[in-house]
């Protein structure tokens, strides 16, 4: 049972320790498209994502101006049932007065908070955060049904880092000679560092510490997983094989395990945490989609270069990670109706990304580590080339390091384009 006191303290602390991030970091406004206005009544708004993407701080941004109660479930004192749950109301009363906004990090780490949260949604604007999919749907679909909105908030794009850096370049301004060299050496950076903001001002540690905590506190913990080392090692495993094809039944020879549906779970506990997102390859038959091998990418390459040393090496696979997280992340924010997929065909002609829209597919791109169309490897246009005609799509796009031009090949137009100016253009 924790005491009053205690609860107030936690709630004191915590938020002291966010509003120290305003007063000592650059905020800037997230791309997710959500505001003030969108947080009414009668429906809860839950916010996931990985860890340390900055949910809290976003949530902290809908309520500025106005008053609410903060609290961090994952702090030590507040380690409560759901019947100290009402305590921690009248704690929040007794230190803001009358709100009726709220604000409740991981508190799904409290058995039977959905009870508690059911109760408050009809006449108060509540915000929820958490770093678990899978566990806070699973809860909510019980006593929420119809009536919580979700959202995923993923760590900092290409074009936010610019704007946390204090670089903001009018499209003409990208073009200039000086301009060009930053926004290229940035990207060199963001390769390696990926998009958690504290990876540029506390280094390669600070991602090896938060890849320990999503799989021990998000995975290993949540799920009480036994066999804790081959876990480990498995997702360890598929994140050394960002970016190409895996098999369940592999996984499962390659570490000794019983069955598929072992390895199966164990990477959806993975991508439920947001330590990677798998890609399948395109069907119109869901059967074979469903039986064909997947594709794993990693949630941030900086993640993947913090534990996996030698995947910095391979630059082409790394800017193939990079454009799955931007296409993962506009199809979350921006784009309804968007599916991803991979193109592959039985002789091994393969095309990195497939975009569908309701019915339509609407684009093919191939991904490169190009910088002149001497360095354009012949399989990558044949291979587009192929899907293009099996598929009937004229969107056909290969992203470059460094080529930038448009052509036409066996009758088809491709367009190249560097990778700075891509992850720029939103169109």
């Amino acid at each position: 049972m924790a005491s009053m006191p205690d609860i107030k303290s936690a709630i004191i602390e915590r938020e002291r320790e966010v509003l120290s991030i305003f007063d000592n970091e650059n905020i800037i406004n997230r791309e997710l498209k959500l505001n003030r206005k969108e947080i009414g009544f009668g429906a809860a708004n839950i916010i996931t994502g990985p860890r340390r993407a900055g949910k809290s701080i976003f949530a902290f941004q809908l309520f500025k101006g106005e008053k609410f109660g903060y609290v961090n479930f994952e702090d030590e004192r507040l380690k409560i049932d759901s019947s100290e749950l009402n305590s921690v109301l009248e704690a929040i009363y007794s230190i803001k007065g009358k709100t009726k906004n709220f604000v409740f990090d991981e508190i799904q780490n409290v058995n039977g908070w959905e009870q508690f949260v059911s109760r408050l949604v009809p006449s108060n604007r509540v915000v929820i955060t958490g770093s678990n999919s899978k566990l806070m749907s699973k809860e909510l679909g019980t006593f929420l049904t119809g009536r919580h909105v979700d959202h995923l908030l993923m760590p900092f794009s290409f074009r936010e880092l610019l704007k946390y850096k204090g670089l903001r370049f009018s499209e003409e301004e990208r073009y200039l000679t000086e301009n060009k060299a930053v926004l290229k050496d940035l990207l060199k950076e963001f390769l390696i560092r990926g998009g958690f903001p504290l990876s540029y001002s506390k280094g390669k540690q600070y991602l090896v510490n938060l890849y320990g905590d999503i799989v021990e506190k998000d995975i290993i913990n949540r799920y009480n997983i036994k066999y804790i080392s081959k876990i480990r090692e498995l997702i360890k495993y598929a994140l050394s094989n960002f970016s190409s094809e895996i098999t369940l039944n592999k996984l499962k020879n390659i570490f000794n395990l019983k069955g598929d549906h072992t390895v199966d779970n164990w990477l959806k506990y993975a991508e439920d945490a947001y330590l990677l997102f798998k890609l399948e390859r395109f069907s119109f038959k869901l059967k074979e989609r469903y039986l064909a091998p997947k594709k794993i990418y990693s949630i941030d390459t900086g993640l993947l270069n913090a534990i996996i040393s030698e995947s910095a090496e391979s630059k082409g696979r790394l800017m193939e990670n990079i454009v799955a997280i931007d296409l993962y992340t506009r199809k979350n924010y921006f784009g309804p109706g968007l599916e991803l997929y991979y193109w592959k065909d039985h002789i091994g002609n393969e095309v990195d990304f497939l975009l569908k829209f309701n019915s339509t597919i609407k684009q093919l791109i191939q991904v490169t580590y190009a910088s002149s169309n001497l360095d354009l490897k012949p399989r990558e246009t044949k291979a587009l080339i192929k899907a293009a005609n099996e598929l009937r799509c004229k969107d056909l796009l290969i992203i470059t390091w460094d080529y930038e031009s448009e052509e036409k090949i066996e009758g088809k137009t491709i367009k190249f384009i560097p990778l700075w100016k891509w992850l720029l253009n939103l169109n």
